[in-house]
């Protein structure tokens, strides 16, 4: 059994197979994944998984040049985005950040390669992640 990192297997997987360029998503549970988008369900109950839980695990593995975040979050959400901000700052320090609508952010949803749905309840916690290489 692996000691740390991601553990299950399917995200695992996905997550290794990212080149530059790649765009992931992380969402709460009622985002809507468009269809053709491989979904990575780790959801469990109401707020089992957390975003921020699975945020953090992800960008400890990922090398990410811009993010995407409704602007939405900070006004509705200040929480989510206080915790979005604080793991960008620990984990990707040269990420890009762009705030986009929620409208513009459920475009964006179509092109990537996979989205990973939490178990999160709480509204506008949503993230895209635009992978890049760590040299």
């Amino acid at each position: 059994m692996k000691r740390n990192g991601i553990l299950h297997p399917e995200l695992a997987k996905a997550v290794a197979s990212l080149g530059q360029g790649d765009l992931i998503m992380i969402t709460d549970a009622g985002f809507p994944i468009p269809e053709g988008v491989k979904r990575i369900d780790v959801a469990v109950a109401p707020n089992i998984p957390r975003f921020l839980d699975v945020l953090g695990v992800i960008l400890t593995e990922v090398v990410v040049e811009e993010v995407y975040v409704a602007h939405e979050t900070l006004e509705k959400n200040p929480d989510i985005h206080e915790g979005i901000m604080r793991l960008l700052y620990r984990y990707q320090l040269n990420a890009r950040m762009k705030e986009v609508s929620h409208e513009q952010l459920k475009e964006i949803a179509k092109k990537a390669k996979f989205i990973v749905r939490t178990g999160e309840f709480t509204p506008y916690s949503n993230i895209a992640l635009l992978c890049g290489i760590p040299f």
